[in-house]
């Protein structure tokens, strides 16, 4: 069985991404990008999808692990009878092709180490033809080509490649994994020492710009190298993870791909990365989202490929039997094709907030948004799926509908700031006619809440966001009652639910429950601090930083009954979350999305 998600530590090189359990296994690498199929999936199944386990022969999970430092260089010691070792796993930046680093080190008596090498590429399915070349070992199916370099020998047996060895107090043993693609020549291998002392200076370079400087700072440095580790760095496109189907109930059908683009992330994104120093990053994000929205507003997506593409069919893998039994396994995500109407606001304010923090824009960036505005006048009245990607029918959530407010009231403050062409009056009336009807229509009064869509009797966690868009003010009761509402009706041990999903008859048109979703969680946090209950939301957010794993990492949801992490992992949506609520919790001015400075409360 694969180990619990939270036992898993990230490792990458800005283009794909490996986890890493506490047992020296990694269950899980996709090869040579984040949404190709993995060569290692036992994460979703058992050791015969493929993994490489390198740890002590007698097993075992490692007695500590941790980064180094604030680098993605990750250090595992196991303290056993014979002595006690230590494995670093690095993955360097990437160069002629993609490695993996693995360096065995002695640091007291000798002890007996086993390495178990099983590729499977397709998710598992296919055994590649493995023979030995020049001294390295070379495994070849289809399309890729992996080669292991290391100087202990190696055995095949029943499909797998292993190696018995010991490894003395002060001795060095290096395995690196490379894979290209199966035409092409073998590429050199990089030195292992030399990779890990790249590595570790690459990511201390990149960390040491950021400018986030309170209480919280290893929590907000780490997530800031997770979200850095999610990015493709030929695009700039940020993946919402870097796993595809772990699951949001155990043993239930909530599983979905997640190695893609959400647009939605971006003003999140933005805001996490403009708020802490990285501009470099914050443009090239910026400068993905235009390109991957450009062409007729109408076919606008909620989520695109790494590169920019659009078509991500969606389809199951019945060969694997999923994470702990959770079925399907899925790849490919069908939302991709749902109508979400908050998008268009997202789109729009993202767009904006990197305009009012002074990067660059083209003419171009102001056309692309003129189009959105276009679309969005003639369909923000129209029913969506939602910001959750809800299967059932389209309803006219409130979110939406608050998000296409902010869409027209950006554009509405870029004419007035920035003198830039637009019909603002026109786009003044529709954002005031949407506002009227949210509050009409959106807002239950004998509960003191607004629902998660018109006529609803159930709550939406994206409600809290109703301030931070700018909707209302943090001091007008309908925000304060909404978020007392979301505390007594979406809480569960203190975290919070994305919605319940039975209410209204089941509005999301899937069977099974969910997790606690965390970005929501942090959410509640703000909110609190926001409506001056400074102290709950200070220790809201202790609670969630201590549900972060050994290293740092959090996934999508958890377990409310255990605190077990669920859903895909490590999960951008969590990370970008703690670094923004972080800085609010500090006092850090910020520019909202709105366009004003604001001071946290």
């Amino acid at each position: 069985m694969p180990s619990k998600i939270e036992d898993y530590a990230l490792l990458g090189d800005l283009q794909t991404a490996a986890l890493v359990g506490k047992d020296g296994s990694v269950d899980w690498l996709c090869l040579p990008a984040f949404d190709s199929p993995a060569c290692f999936a036992a994460l979703l199944d058992d050791v015969d999808a493929g993994r490489w386990l390198l740890a002590p022969a007698a097993g075992g999970p490692a007695t500590r692990r941790r980064y180094r430092g604030d680098a993605l260089v990750l250090e595992s010691e196991w303290d056993t009878p014979d002595g006690t070792v230590r494995v670093i796993d690095c993955m360097p930046p990437r160069g002629e092709a993609a490695d993996v680093v693995r360096v065995v080190q002695g640091v007291s008596g000798r002890v007996p180490m086993r390495m178990d090498l099983r590729l499977r590429f397709d998710y598992g399915d296919v055994v590649p033809w493995v023979r030995h070349h020049g001294g390295a070992l070379a495994a070849i199916a289809g399309p890729d080509a992996v080669w292991l370099e290391t100087t202990v020998p190696l055995h095949g047996h029943d499909l797998t490649t292993t190696a018995e060895f010991e490894v003395r107090a002060g001795q060095r043993v290096p395995f690196v994994l490379i894979h290209t693609a199966s035409h092409r020549h073998r590429p050199h291998a990089v030195d292992a020492e030399q990779a890990v002392l790249d590595t570790e200076d690459f990511w201390r370079g990149w960390i040491g710009r950021c400018t986030y400087d309170g209480p919280w700072s290893e929590a907000v440095r780490r997530a800031l190298v997770t979200l850095k580790a999610l990015t493709y760095a030929p695009t700039g496109g940020i993946v919402a993870a870097a796993t595809t189907s772990l699951p949001e109930q155990w043993g239930g059908p909530r599983n979905w791909d997640y190695r893609y683009c959400w647009l939605r992330d971006a003003t999140f994104t933005l805001q996490a990365l403009l708020g802490t120093g990285f501009l470099a990053e914050a443009r090239a994000w910026r400068e993905w989202l235009v390109r991957a929205v450009a062409g007729d507003p109408a076919k606008l997506q909620i989520m695109y490929g790494i590169d920019g593409r659009r078509r991500l069919p969606e389809q199951t893998l019945p060969w694997l039997s999923g994470y702990e039994g959770a079925s399907p396994v899925r790849v490919g995500n069908a939302a991709a094709d749902q109508f979400q109407l908050d998008v268009w606001g997202e789109v729009l304010d993202g767009l904006h907030l990197a305009r009012e923090a002074g990067l660059h824009t083209s003419d171009t960036a102001w056309d692309l948004q003129r189009a959105l505005l276009d679309y969005l006048e003639g369909h923000w009245d129209d029913p969506d799926n939602g910001l959750w990607e809800v299967r059932g029918p389209r309803r006219h959530f409130v979110h939406s509908k608050v998000m296409a407010w902010a869409g027209l009231d950006r554009a509405v403050h870029t004419v007035e700031n920035h003198g830039l062409n637009g019909p603002v009056d026109r786009w003044r009336q529709v954002r005031d006619r949407i506002h009227a009807e949210v509050c009409a229509r959106g807002y239950d009064a004998e509960r003191g809440t607004f629902t998660q869509f018109y006529g609803s009797h159930g709550l939406d966690a994206a409600l809290l966001l109703i301030p931070r868009v700018g909707f209302l003010p943090w001091d007008d009761p309908r925000v304060r009652g909404t978020v007392d509402a979301v505390r007594r009706e979406l809480c569960e041990e203190g975290f919070v639910l994305r919605y319940r999903p039975d209410a209204d008859g089941g509005v999301d048109g899937l069977p099974g429950t969910e997790g606690a979703f965390l970005a929501c969680t942090f959410w509640l946090a703000d909110a609190l601090h926001g409506t001056g209950r400074v102290r709950q939301a200070r220790e809201l957010f202790e609670r969630l930083l201590d549900l972060r794993n050994d290293v740092g990492l959090l996934s999508e949801e958890c377990d409310p009954a255990t605190s077990r992490h669920m859903g895909n992992t490590p999960q951008a949506f969590s990370m970008e979350a703690l670094v923004n609520t972080a800085r609010r919790l500090t006092g850090a001015s910020t520019r909202t999305s709105a366009g004003k400075a604001e001071q946290a409360l």
